[in-house]
């Protein structure tokens, strides 16, 4: 393994992990949000700050991660879908169907207007934040074969 590469990876990873990190506050804080038919102007501000966090987050996982880790693994490029189908495969993710749908939620995310919609894609975020936390600790586990020293000193 060519040590630019690794190095990439271990980039886009620290990467991931502050965006999950950002992720997380935003989501332990709106928790805390009593779900209603409407919201304050600083809880709206809280769960604007968790969609555009949840976005952020799908699209490094997605379209920079799991792209990148089938590039190590000498996979052919694809579409998002493949990507996704083949974290399913790498047990990256529990479910191909819910990237499928974080995929939609993150799109909606930018496009939706209507308040009372709103408060849907606020839900919806707030359901697969821990999905996006349980890709993200797979993503390390698995990463760890191309991170690993070998006794010879060079990368696996």
């Amino acid at each position: 393994m060519k040590t630019k590469q690794v190095l990439f990876l271990q980039a886009e990873l620290e990467l991931m992990d502050k965006a999950a990190e950002y992720l997380r506050y935003s989501y332990q804080h709106c928790q805390t949000i009593e779900h209603k038919d409407s919201y304050t102007p600083d809880e709206l501000a809280h769960f604007e700050a968790l969609t555009g966090r949840f976005a952020r987050l799908s699209d490094l996982l997605i379209q920079k991660i799991f792209r990148l880790i089938a590039q190590f693994d000498l996979e052919l490029s694809g579409t998002i879908r493949d990507h996704i189908n083949r974290a399913e495969k790498k047990n990256l993710i529990a479910h191909a169907e819910e990237f499928v749908d974080i995929r939609e939620l993150r799109n909606n995310i930018a496009y939706e207007y209507d308040p009372t919609a709103i408060v849907l894609v606020f839900q919806d975020v707030m359901r697969y934040c821990p999905v996006l936390f349980y890709a993200v600790k797979r993503v390390h586990d698995y990463s760890q074969k191309y991170l690993v020293v070998q006794p010879n000193g060079n990368k696996k």
